[in-house]
């Protein structure tokens, strides 16, 4: 029987989700996608980012100094700030950095440093053993090699590294797909990045606990068909034949 090589698997799931978006029709797309972003993350004040640190709340401490990675527009950072002593928020889109300085400051949330840069980049004698939690949220599609990721982020930290990722949407991302390009759905929308994340843990040795969370969002009329048309844009072949 022949080996499944994960690291090719991941290499092509995560090439298919950073497909560049085509969008053509409105010249201001990405600045309305990225408010309409922006929005829903802060829906029930914050729903998912307040689970998420309730997930954590086993290991949280007042006096913990945490990094983020990708932070984007406070989504996790906003509720994580305000049961921690500091957090050292890294995110390289200019744009999300834009929203979480606006974020943060309707939140009052006063304890945050933000560096603007790629984490790969970030140099890893500025950051070794600093940080009691090193934590990532829905980011690891963004990673072509997760495995330097988990090794960078484990040489920040001195106790506890966090990766928190969707779950459980299977069924109906395939149902999704298959409705609006008429195709068997082969996970080219989204990597299943917690099962790898788990499979490469668990080779390296690491003791894993595992959480699940509910959480909700909502989008109005507009937001959601420019969320679909985001999807499409990003997806589905537009070139004519």
């Amino acid at each position: 029987m022949k080996e499944l090589n994960w690291r090719e698997v991941w290499g092509e799931m995560q090439k298919q989700r950073m497909r560049p978006l085509k969008i053509t029709f409105d010249p201001e797309f990405r600045a309305k996608f990225a408010d309409d972003y922006s929005e829903m993350v802060k829906y029930k004040n914050y729903d998912y980012g307040r689970k998420a640190t309730e997930a954590l709340s086993e290991i949280l401490d007042k006096n913990f100094e945490v990094m983020e990675i990708g932070a984007g527009p406070g989504t996790l950072t906003i509720p994580l700030a305000k049961k921690v002593r500091k957090i050292v928020a890294v995110e390289s889109s200019e744009t999300a950095v834009k929203y979480l300085r606006m974020n943060m400051k309707e939140s009052r949330i006063e304890n945050v440093e933000i560096m603007n840069e790629n984490w790969l980049e970030v140099d890893d004698r500025e950051i070794k053993g600093k940080f009691n939690l090193v934590i990532c949220s829905h980011f690891l599609w963004q990673m072509k090699d997760i495995e330097k990721h988990f090794k960078k982020m484990e040489q920040a930290l001195r106790e506890y590294c966090a990766v928190i990722q969707p779950a459980g949407r299977d069924n109906l991302v395939k149902e999704m797909w298959t409705k609006i390009t008429g195709e068997s759905y082969r996970g080219e929308f989204e990597p299943d990045a917690d099962y790898f994340a788990y499979l490469i843990l668990r080779q390296w040795g690491r003791l894993i606990n595992v959480r699940l969370m509910n959480y909700s969002v909502e989008r109005n009329f507009e937001q959601e068909l420019r969320y679909i048309a985001s999807f499409i844009g990003k997806n589905m072949n537009t070139q004519k034949p």
